[in-house]
């Protein structure tokens, strides 16, 4: 466990560990199902993220990079098909996230919190289209105050 998530429960910061699959998921999957192009993209930026983060963040994301892809998967099948029901089921992991988020250091805490933000809007923008923009703003509950 990383020195920033001593204070968590293991629980905790194992969902903490799994924020940027929730967050791929939940960017990736209109339409009721999941974009490949996205999927593929947060895939590879969650790779990225181990050289290109914060260096505070770095531990954080070597951590993430372990069991991303199968994470992945798994929530994909958790959470499939992505109608209304199962979309608002990964905002609530999303809020909880969020809630856990607060209980850090400020300071790594809105590092993390704007990292995950921008880890989104990428992972969305993968298969950008206007239309997309109308139908899923970039915005993700719980990744906010």
């Amino acid at each position: 466990m990383i020195k920033e998530f001593k204070k968590l429960t293991d629980t905790e910061a194992d969902l903490l560990y799994k924020a940027p699959v929730f967050v791929s998921v939940l960017a990736s999957s209109s339409y009721n199902k999941i974009n490949e192009a996205q999927k593929a993209d947060a895939i590879k930026l969650a790779h990225l993220k181990t050289y290109t983060a914060n260096p505070a963040l770095l531990s954080y994301y070597l951590e993430v990079e372990k069991e991303f892809k199968e994470e992945f998967e798994t929530t994909v099948k958790a959470y499939y098909p992505f109608d209304d029901i199962k979309r608002n089921a990964l905002k609530r992991e999303m809020k909880r996230i969020g809630l856990i988020i607060l209980k850090l250091d400020k300071g790594y805490a809105d590092l993390l919190r704007k990292s995950l933000e921008g880890y989104a809007r990428h992972v969305k923008r993968a298969a950008h289209s206007i239309f997309q923009d109308f139908i899923f703003p970039v915005h993700i509950d719980g990744l906010t105050d």
